[in-house]
């Protein structure tokens, strides 16, 4: 274990921490609200990021932008109910039970966090450092990882690079032959071949002289 996996026990510890503190009613009501907040950012996210097409000229950030404000805004109005839960339920307290239940949906939520955050990591050349491979914690999260990447929108997977973490179980590609090198010009012989031949050369007839053939004085001396 390294330095990753302890800050994923303390994520988790804190969590359950928490819910314990705060019992079944408040957690519940917490995992709903967190739920909600993502689903919404998921669904309305790239449709919100269309809203700022001409004032963030970078696809990237203008996507950030139109999931933040999805999430944060259904994070602040489940605020906003659970503080009116409380006032509700302030008199009637918490039984041990409810704060054993509450513990259970605290886990669930620190979960979420961790696998949150290490899809977010993914994204970023810190997968390629030593402690990314040597945790013992991580690769837990690795089919949950994998499995959010995939459900990504078309739009924003677009403009993500897939994370070289998620990547680990697909084999990789054989390397190419290396082509062997000739030299510039071959020899004219080749060891256990005779040598080769020359093309033979045409040989030019020789030359007639058109007037002795044509004089008729020459046809009577040659009769």
């Amino acid at each position: 274990m390294n330095w990753a996996d302890y800050i994923i026990i303390g994520i988790l510890g804190l969590s359950v921490l928490i819910g314990l503190w705060r019992g079944l009613i408040s957690e519940l009501l917490a995992l709903v609200i967190w739920s909600a907040s993502f689903w919404v950012a998921w669904t309305f996210g790239p449709s919100v990021s269309m809203y700022f097409a001409h004032s963030i000229s970078l696809p990237s950030a203008r996507i950030f932008v139109g999931y933040g404000i999805c999430f944060l805004t259904v994070l602040l109005a489940g605020a906003m109910l659970r503080f009116l839960v409380k006032r509700l339920i302030a008199g009637t307290g918490l039984s041990g039970t409810d704060r054993l239940f509450g513990t259970v949906f605290g886990f669930a939520r620190g979960v979420l966090l961790v696998t949150l955050v290490v899809f977010l990591v993914g994204l970023t050349p810190l997968t390629r450092d030593p402690w990314w491979r040597e945790s013992a914690l991580l690769p837990q999260f690795k089919g949950v990882v994998a499995w959010l990447g995939d459900s990504m929108p078309e739009s924003v997977r677009h403009y993500l690079q897939s994370p070289p973490a998620l990547l680990d179980h697909m084999p990789d590609m054989p390397a190419m032959p290396v082509l062997p090198t000739f030299p510039a010009a071959l020899p004219a012989t080749l060891p256990g071949m005779l040598p080769m031949a020359e093309p033979a050369r045409a040989h030019s007839a020789p030359a007639v002289d058109r007037a002795n053939v044509d004089d008729p004085a020459n046809h009577q001396k040659h009769s």
